[in-house]
């Protein structure tokens, strides 16, 4: 049976170790998922099969030949093609359904001049029919729905004869319907002799597609088992391993009066969610890739249009609008992609912590130096954020001190609602300390917090009250005193 194999793998960042050791196989006709908690190392396995990265260590085989794989040509050569969940990442969104799935063959024939058109169409609509899709082959991606994108993706990768594909979080985007769909086409796949790579966080699904699990944990290979032989109970243990044993300085604050509150909130991801947070109270909203965390905020924040629902602040009930209606109400959010939303990376210490209280330092238009730069050494000293001087470009700190930045502009308004999302993602141990300390400070200042994370054991420790997301729903209510990381991973997955 034809079979690929990775071997003692090991890769390096900087002098880390991303990967130890690691031993990965997919056999041809099997769904094999490779499942792990954030920073296990999944994505850097698979980064390196599909060439986006170069091994330091051990050897690629596929059917007892050693190949080597230097760039993604390299991997397309082999017949290893990937399934992203971003799907507009690997599709040109102007051009139409069969120029994506036939691009290769078509910069072919661009080269030599010759394009037959025709052809074209009509193999493409074969493709999708054989996948039993009828998707109009002349209508440009863009207008595409996200799971015809998918189809799309996977349409190019067999027509591209691939042998083994790898899907990456693939329902992520879709609805329960779709989910069944793209089930059907990994199974007509499966039967065609493909090799499947199925990575998900979605443990109901693995067990009902997947033959073969392997688990890793920080950087190494844990196990291996055959679906039927083991349990979800066992791959959370497996995935978890034992408890993370970080202290967090978090101080017990009087709860009072309800803040925020949220009924029937949906749009986009975000299918519904009711949610109240009082006064010094940190609540955390827990969820895995996908479960739509990152869309609640966004939407409390006004940053996408909600569909329905009732957002209330101290009693009065909002219409928020955009992210100035949010703020100017006192709701403010420090998102989880700081580079691109949360900081500017290109200006000044100064002028990113004086953003969101320039009119204080503006009378009249004209801005008051003087008093804009004491106040920004006044909030670097506060946060400890460490920087050479206040003049200082934000791009050029370590990724714990933009995220003080990040948060630190903040401060100063008069926010009644905070939301911080994935606000230690990228952070090293000493950061973390201190922006779970700021936290707390606004707290112990009677804010109400909504804390958004995938890392259990971080919620958990910093939260007065838990809420676990699903599929775009708050399905679950914890105290941190009856939460484990295994109970969140639970319900997380789609248990009831």
């Amino acid at each position: 049976m034809a079979t690929l194999q990775m071997q003692g793998i090991e890769k390096q960042f900087s002098g880390v170790p991303a990967l130890r050791t690691v031993n990965f196989e997919v056999k041809a006709g099997e769904v094999h998922a490779l499942l792990g908690a954030n920073g296990a190392g999944k994505s850097t396995l698979m980064k390196i099969l599909t060439g986006a990265y170069q091994l330091d260590g051990g050897t690629i085989t596929i059917d007892g030949q050693q190949v080597s794989i230097e760039s993604p040509q390299d991997a397309k050569a082999l017949g290893i093609q990937c399934v992203y969940q971003e799907v507009d990442t690997a599709l040109i969104p102007y051009l139409s359904v069969a120029e994506n799935i036939l691009l290769d063959r078509l910069v072919q024939a661009k080269g030599s001049g010759l394009i037959n058109w025709q052809r074209l169409y009509t193999e493409s609509e074969e493709l999708l029919r054989g996948f039993g899709f009828s998707i109009p082959v002349k209508m440009t991606v863009e207008e595409c729905s996200l799971s015809e994108k998918q189809l799309i993706l996977i349409a190019r990768a067999t027509v591209q004869k691939a042998k083994y594909v790898i899907f990456d979080e693939p329902t992520a985007p879709l609805s329960t319907k779709e989910s069944e769909r793209l089930f059907q086409i990994i199974d007509q796949l499966k039967k065609a002799g493909v090799g499947i790579i199925y990575i998900s966080h979605r443990l109901p699904e693995i067990f009902e597609i997947c033959d073969r699990i392997t688990i890793m944990r920080d950087g190494q290979h844990v196990i291996t088992t055959e679906t039927a032989q083991t349990s979800m109970d066992e791959v959370i243990g497996h995935m978890l391993g034992k408890s993370f044993a970080e202290e967090f300085p978090k101080e017990i604050v009087p709860i009072g009066q309800p803040v925020l509150e949220v009924k029937g909130a949906k749009g986009g991801k975000v299918r519904s969610a009711d949610l109240t947070v009082h006064e010094g109270e940190i609540v955390g909203v827990v969820g895995l890739v996908g479960a739509g965390k990152t869309e609640l905020a966004r939407l409390l924040f006004g940053a996408d249009a909600a569909e329905a629902g009732e957002i209330k602040l101290n009693g009065s009930t909002l219409r928020i609008r955009d992210p100035k209606d949010a703020v100017d109400a006192g709701i403010v959010l420090v998102p989880e992609e700081r580079r691109k939303e949360g900081i500017f990376v290109e200006e000044s210490v100064k002028n990113n912590l004086s953003v969101a209280t320039i009119s204080k330092w503006s009378p009249l238009g004209f801005i008051r130096r003087g008093v804009e730069a004491g106040q920004a050494k006044e909030l670097v000293q506060r946060l400890g954020v460490k920087t050479a001087d206040i003049s200082q470009l934000v791009g050029y700190l370590s990724g714990g001190n933009q995220q003080k930045v990040a948060i630190g502009k903040w401060l100063d308004t008069d926010a009644s609602i905070f939301m911080f999302d994935e606000p230690t993602k990228g952070v090293d141990i000493g950061a973390k300390s201190d922006i779970y300390r700021l936290i707390g400070n606004l707290a112990k200042q009677k804010k109400g917090i909504l804390y958004f994370s995938c890392e259990f054991q971080e919620v958990i420790g910093i939260s007065d009250r838990i809420l676990v997301m699903f599929e775009g729903r708050i399905v679950k209510e914890l105290s941190p005193e009856g939460a484990t990381q295994e109970l969140i991973m639970y319900y997380a997955s789609g248990g009831e």
